[in-house]
C-alpha cells in the first residue's frame, strides 16, 4: 500500500502470554506494548524523519512542538544545571529557560550567538545544555552552528537545535555538530496548517533519554495527526523548494520600496548572515521578516489590515502566506534591537511567511498594503 493505515488503538491484544512479555522491556517502535508508546503510524512517522537526518539513531514525537522543546531539553538537564539559550530563540523557549526550568532548579543564560567569545565565556563548570536557533526567531540572524556546537562539546555540554526553519533538507544538523535536532511539525512538515506535533531526533545514546523522558511525561501523538504529518513529509520538499523562490522574489521586491529599512531574508544575497547561509545551508523556506523606514505603529497596523492574500496568523509554513508585526526588544536580553551596526533606527517590523501564491500576487498585496500606510 502507499499510506500505512491510520493504526487507532489504546489496547494491544496479544496472541499469548509469551508475546505479551516480549514485547514490553525491548522499549522500541515495532514492538507492541500499550497505545502510548504508538503504533504502525506514529512509528512510520518516526522511522521517516530519522531517515531524513543524517547520522541519526531515532526520534521522539510530542503533542505540539513546545512540547518537543520542554521534553529535550528536561532529557539532559537536572536541578542545579545551567542551559545557555540564544538571544533570539522563539519567545516559548525563552519562556521554557525563564518560567518551568527555573522553577525546576535550572539556571538560564542567554547569549549573542554572533558573538562567539562572549558565548564561550558564559559556560561554567554547571552548564550542561545549549539551545540553538538558524536562523534566529523573528530577526532572522544567521550564526555559526559548526563553531557554537563544536565549542559546546568542548565545554562538556550537548547542543540542541530548534530546526523548523530549515528542517533537515536545508540543514542538517547533526551532521553540523549538533547532537539533538528539534522541529515544529506543525509548520513544513504538517505543511496545511491543520496539525499540532513537535520532534527530537538525536544519535543512539540521547535518543534512548529523549525516549524515557517522552514516556515519563506520558507524551503521545494521536495516529489521525501523524498520518497528516506523513502526508505532509511526503511534498515537503517540494514546497520547501517553491516557497523559498516565493519568498526570494518577494524579498527582492522589498529591497528595492523605498518604505522599507530593511530585508531580514539570509537567502536574499546582500542581507545579513547571507555568507553564513551559503556555506551551511542547502535549502530554506518561506519565511522571512523587513523592518519599515520611519512607520509608526498605526502606520504598520494599517499596511497589515490592507493585505487580502496574507493572512494575520501565528505559525507559518503552510501553503498560505501569513503576515504578523514584531518588536523585539520585549523578548531580547543582550542582543541590541536595531543592532548596532544598524544604519537606521528603525524597529517595527513585519514577519511574512510565504506560502505557495503566485509571487506576483503576493507583490501586488504588498505594494497595495505599503500604500495604504501613508508611508513616504
Amino acid at each position: 500500500m502507499v499510506n500505512p493505515p491510520v493504526w487507532r488503538a489504546s489496547t494491544h491484544l496479544y496472541p499469548d502470554e509469551a508475546s505479551r512479555k516480549a514485547g514490553g522491556p525491548k522499549n522500541e517502535d515495532g514492538r507492541f506494548y500499550y497505545g502510548r508508546r504508538g503504533g504502525p503510524t506514529q512509528w512510520s512517522l518516526a522511522e521517516a524523519l530519522t531517515e531524513i537526518e543524517p547520522g541519526a539513531a531515532g526520534t521522539v514525537l510530542y503533542p505540539s512542538g513546545v512540547a518537543a522543546i520542554a521534553g529535550a531539553l528536561m532529557a539532559v538537564l537536572e536541578p542545579g544545571d545551567a542551559l545557555l539559550v540564544t538571544d533570539n530563540a522563539y519567545e516559548p523557549t525563552r519562556a521554557m529557560a525563564t518560567g518551568l526550568l527555573s522553577r525546576w532548579g535550572v539556571e538560564h543564560r542567554f547569549f549573542d550567538p554572533l558573538d562567539i567569545e562572549s558565548y564561550r565565556g558564559a559556560f561554567c563548570e554547571r552548564t550542561k545544555a545549549v539551545w540553538l536557533e538558524n536562523p534566529g526567531s523573528l530577526t532572522m540572524e544567521v550564526c555559526d552552528v559548526p563553531e557554537l556546537a563544536r565549542i559546546a562539546r568542548e565545554k562538556g555540554a550537548v547542543s540542541l537545535l530548534d530546526n523548523t526553519w530549515a528542517s533537515p533538507l536545508g540543514f542538517a544538523a547533526l551532521g553540523n555538530g549538533c547532537d539533538i535536532s528539534v522541529m515544529s511539525l506543525s509548520k513544513h512538515v504538517g505543511g496545511h496548517s491543520d496539525l499540532m506535533m513537535g520532534s527530537a531526533t538525536a544519535g543512539e545514546a540521547l535518543y534512548k533519554r529523549l525516549r524515557i523522558t517522552s514516556q515519563q511525561l506520558g507524551q503521545v501523538v494521536s495516529p489521525d495527526d501523524a498520518s497528516l504529518a506523513l502526508r505532509g513529509l511526503r511534498t515537503m520538499g517540494v514546497r520547501l523548494k517553491q516557497s523559498s523562490e516565493n519568498a526570494v522574489a518577494v524579498a527582492n521586491w522589498l529591497a528595492s520600496r523605498p518604505e522599507v529599512a530593511q530585508v531580514l531574508c539570509p537567502m536574499l544575497p546582500g542581507a545579513p548572515g547571507h555568507e553564513l547561509w551559503r556555506r551551511d545551508f542547502s535549502g530554506g523556506c518561506g519565511l522571512f521578516s523587513f523592518v519599515l523606514k520611519g512607520a509608526s505603529e498605526e502606520q504598520r497596523a494599517k499596511l497589515i489590515d490592507a493585505l487580502q492574500l496574507f493572512g494575520i496568523g501565528y505559525s507559518w509554513g503552510g501553503f498560505e502566506s501569513l503576515a504578523i508585526p514584531f518588536d523585539p526588544p520585549s523578548m531580547r536580553s543582550v542582543m541590541a534591537w536595531p543592532p548596532e551596526n544598524a544604519e537606521t533606527g528603525d524597529r517595527l517590523g513585519i514577519r511574512l511567511s510565504i506560502g505557495l501564491e503566485d509571487p506576483q500576487d503576493l507583490i501586488a498585496d504588498l505594494e497595495q498594503g505599503l500604500a495604504a500606510t501613508g508611508i513616504s
